[in-house]
């Protein structure tokens, strides 16, 4: 193999923010947030979906809006005007 081609592999915690799921694995990805476990820094990588809230795993509709585009589409579209 060859020397110095290979980006920097970090342990790194994932964090679903809509479940309060976390797991623990191996990444090139980092963050600003570091959290200590069993004495190993990790890197905290913050999700909005994962298996443990999407509904396709989990048999639930969630509706999950975060940069507003309903609303934005319904600005747009007029949502609710008659025409006539």
């Amino acid at each position: 193999m060859k020397a110095d081609i290979h980006p920097d592999y970090h342990p790194v915690v994932f964090l679903d923010t809509g479940s309060d799921f976390e797991f623990q694995t191996r990444s090139t990805l980092t963050s600003e947030e570091v959290r200590e476990i069993d004495g190993v820094d990790h890197y905290v990588i913050r999700l909005e979906i994962s298996s443990a809230s999407h509904p396709f795993f989990t048999g639930q509709q969630r509706f999950v809006d975060t940069a507003g585009r309903i609303e934005k589409f319904q600005r747009k579209y007029g949502k609710g005007k008659k025409k006539g």
